[in-house]
């Protein structure tokens, strides 16, 4: 929100300095952004021309002799059409920055004539757009005098920051209002006098759903003439960043500013019939004042005409029955919108306007038949001409909330000992309407402030208006003891994931939880209840059921820009559906090309290989290690979702019906779905799913599983089908005897014609640790028997020889 300080001061008595009231709008809660006080014009002076003669080797140049009002003329070589002796313009002397042309001034020569400085046109000074002469003053104009002082140029800008529950502030009376509530100046508060009509109005309008339109205004002003809109209302639009466009447009732009109150004109001439307010009808479209033409559905709330929709209500006018230089007859719109209506709309639409900023936050409802009076004054003021009686349909008044707010609430939530007398006062300054209950203070929400709902909402108005720097500071508590854990089990291992995938050499994301629903039903999801209902954008329509879309997406953005050897990881959120429970926080992580833990890229020592699947692999054990899985009793199994390449993934398991995670290669449907080319391997594994660890002893005991025996290991090599996994035999070897087997690891896999068409050997190592005596030969001859056969029964597997 923009406003110059003399427009700010056009409803604020106020002897306070620009510094002084920047100071209290950030303490009051309107957050001061930026203060433009017009340095760039303050090197530019009145001068006057004392003779212009023609350039002695230019056509269309002239030497001006200008006197900048020290007495010393100096010499500018100028090519204005309008260059001549007499006139009286803005100089700008060597040194000075010009900013409509991006220059600094120095001396130089002009085909062979030296030029000490520049005669300024409107729009080298970004006044206008304006430049086929040079900027002619009056005569009288005081020669010497700074320029922005004489054309009123160096009214300071204030932008500030507005949280979108003050729609109040929206506007600078509002600003003021809140200023003069904190002491520093009186409101000017004028009531609006309605202006008196002649005749009824010609054009009806009706509301076919008063849930989208709760309040409508309508007034016919005929025989305007609609031209410039005054220099004063132009350089306050031009100061907050508006073009000027025609006095009525200029008019609407004013009154929104001014008082927060969008207005609309319509040229009569254009309009067929009456107005209705409704719903649009799907697909029918509308061309916009911005020159884009819109496709409407039925959730989007219209002015139609017997023509058709004329504007997209509260966001954006229609272009053919805009106001131009033509128009005579002039419809003035103060409409109430639905802001949940508007916002959805402009959303959709992609528009964003300062109607739509308001209307969006709401708008304040009295002020809707005030505001269409002010614009009529305006418009009769600058535009002339003949109002109409005000058609208003649909509204029914405002009925003000009553909240009682107990006294002694502003201590328990604020810390302040605010006294009931000031704490009315402040109220009352406010407009809420105090009234003395005793132990509490009953308000009434006055009409311009939709977003106080409760007691804690006026708490704040009086702790802002009071003063936030007035909280003493106070140092936290302490403790004599050591705090108990304080993060929860899934902040923990979220952390602990984070840090033992950083440590792997890979780069933490940050991607968007929304995705394309193409890429969602790629992922498994795509269901209804995981599509957004407003997507701030077509390609983020969806949920994300997994963070491995967004991560590829991010890896290929990195490659396309030269970054192909890249490992990115995420921890975060993905979703099965709209409730709590169906939300898991899972751990995922991407390597493209040859971004591997021991190295990647070209290197004397050799060259690093693509990523595969045992990286991420690898990946996944390291996070799930680090958030406190027991990594020694999960299994590996063949197989994994559709988006992985499926001989080169596994799914990872706790038991037959936990599943930790999955990791792989990935599938080249997938990556040619998602534009993306490899190689590229993942993982993800579900941080909600690893089972909570068992209560440890508060007391360290000592380990009596620990055998005084030698532990032996014996190798076995196993023939089997191609098709046969190497865990199966793990598994079967492992199951041969519990107790005494205590690990099993694959070593070797061979395959050739020694050991036959379609056949493979796959050699394992059986740690064997006794624990109550030392084996015998029989012993170990017994086990090896019952671990080939196990193999055999499981597998078809038989010992190699």
């Amino acid at each position: 929100m923009k406003f110059t300080l003399s427009w700010l001061k056009d409803h604020l008595d106020t002897n306070a300095s620009l510094a002084e009231i920047c100071e209290r709008l950030t303490m009051i809660g309107l957050e001061v952004e930026a203060v433009d006080d017009k340095a760039a014009l303050k090197p530019f002076v009145i001068a006057k021309v004392v003779s212009a003669v023609q350039h002695p080797d230019a056509d269309k140049l002239r030497v001006l002799m200008v006197d900048t009002g020290d007495g010393k003329p100096i010499q500018v070589v100028c090519g204005a059409p309008n260059a001549r002796e007499g006139l009286v313009g803005a100089f700008a002397a060597p040194g000075s920055y010009v900013p409509g042309i991006d220059v600094t001034l120095s001396v130089g020569k002009i085909r062979g004539v030296e030029s000490h400085g520049m005669m300024c046109s409107e729009r080298e000074l970004q006044l206008s757009d304006e430049h086929d002469g040079i900027i002619d003053l009056p005569a009288d104009a005081p020669v010497g005098t700074p320029f922005a002082t004489y054309a009123k140029l160096d009214d300071p800008v204030i932008e500030i920051n507005l949280t979108p529950n003050r729609p109040d502030a929206t506007s600078v009376y509002g600003i003021a209002r809140d200023l003069a509530a904190s002491g520093l100046g009186t409101l000017k508060t004028q009531p609006v006098a309605p202006v008196a009509g002649q005749g009824e109005m010609p054009v009806k309008v009706s509301i076919a759903d008063p849930d989208l339109c709760p309040g409508f205004a309508l007034r016919l002003v005929k025989g305007v003439t609609n031209g410039a809109s005054p220099k004063w209302m132009q350089q306050r639009l031009i100061a907050i960043g508006l073009r000027p466009i025609n006095a009525l447009v200029d008019i609407t732009n004013y009154m929104t500013f001014d008082r927060g109150r969008p207005l609309h004109v319509f040229d009569a001439a254009k309009v067929a019939g009456n107005l209705t307010v409704r719903a649009a009808k799907d697909g029918e479209k509308v061309l916009a004042l911005d020159g884009r033409e819109y496709e409407l559905n039925a959730s989007m709330c219209v002015i139609a005409d017997d023509n058709g929709v004329e504007s997209i209500a509260g966001v954006m006018g229609g272009e053919h029955s805009g106001c131009d230089e033509a128009t005579t007859d002039v419809l003035i719109e103060s409409a109430l919108w639905s802001p949940l209506n508007i916002a959805r709309t402009g959303r959709e639409l992609g528009i964003i306007t300062d109607a739509r900023y308001r209307f969006e936050r709401g708008v304040d409802p009295e002020f809707m038949v005030p505001g269409i009076e002010l614009a009529t004054q305006l418009v009769l003021d600058i535009c002339g001409g003949t109002p109409c009686e005000t058609e208003v349909v649909g509204y029914a008044g405002y009925d003000a909330k009553r909240i009682s707010m107990p006294v002694a609430e502003v201590k328990r939530l604020t810390g302040l000992d605010v006294a009931k007398t000031e704490s009315i006062s402040i109220l009352d300054r406010l407009g809420f309407a105090p009234q003395d209950e005793g132990d509490a203070i009953q308000v009434a929400v006055p009409s311009w402030r939709p977003d106080v709902d409760g007691k804690a909402d006026i708490v704040e108005e009086v702790m802002r208006i009071h003063g936030v720097d007035r909280i003493a500071p106070a140092p936290l508590p302490t403790f004599g003891a050591v705090n108990g854990k304080m993060l929860t089990p899934i902040q923990i291992r979220t952390r602990s994931a984070k840090r033992a995938l950083a440590v792997r050499g890979m780069m933490e994301a940050v991607t968007w939880s929304f995705i394309p629903e193409a890429h969602a039903k790629l992922f498994g999801g795509g269901q209804p209840a995981l599509k957004l209902a407003n997507p701030i954008a077509a390609d983020m329509s969806d949920m994300r059921p997994s963070l491995l879309p967004g991560l590829i997406a991010a890896a290929q953005r990195n490659a396309d820009r030269g970054m192909g050897d890249v490992a990115l990881f995420e921890v975060s959120g993905i979703y099965d559906g709209d409730g709590a429970d169906q939300q898991r926080r899972v751990a995922a992580g991407i390597r493209r090309g040859t971004a591997k833990l021991d190295g990647q890229g070209r290197h004397w020592a050799g060259s690093a290989g693509a990523v595969g699947v045992f990286d991420a692999k690898a990946d996944a054990f390291a996070a799930l290690e680090a958030a406190g899985a027991p990594v020694d009793k999960l299994q590996v199994e063949a197989g994994a979702p559709d988006w992985y390449h499926p001989g080169r993934s596994g799914t990872i398991k706790l038991g037959p019906k936990i599943v930790l995670g999955t990791f792989g290669e990935f599938h080249p449907r997938t990556l040619e779905a998602l534009d993306a080319s490899g190689p590229l391997a993942g993982f993800e594994i579900y941080l909600d799913a690893i089972p909570e660890p068992k209560a440890k002893p508060t007391r360290t005991k000592p380990r009596l599983d620990l055998s005084p025996f030698q532990g032996v290991k014996r190798d076995f090599a196993f023939v089997v089908d191609l098709g046969v996994e190497a865990a199966s035999i793990v598994k079967a070897a492992a199951g041969a005897d519990k107790k005494l087997v205590t690990d099993v690891r694959v070593f070797d896999i061979f395959e050739g014609a020694s050991v036959g068409s379609g056949k493979k050997s796959i050699a394992i190592e059986v740690a064997i640790q006794p624990t109550d005596r030392t084996l015998t030969d029989e012993d170990f001859e017994a086990l090896a028997a019952k671990i080939v056969a196990n193999v055999e029964k499981t597998t078809g597997g038989v010992l190699r020889t």
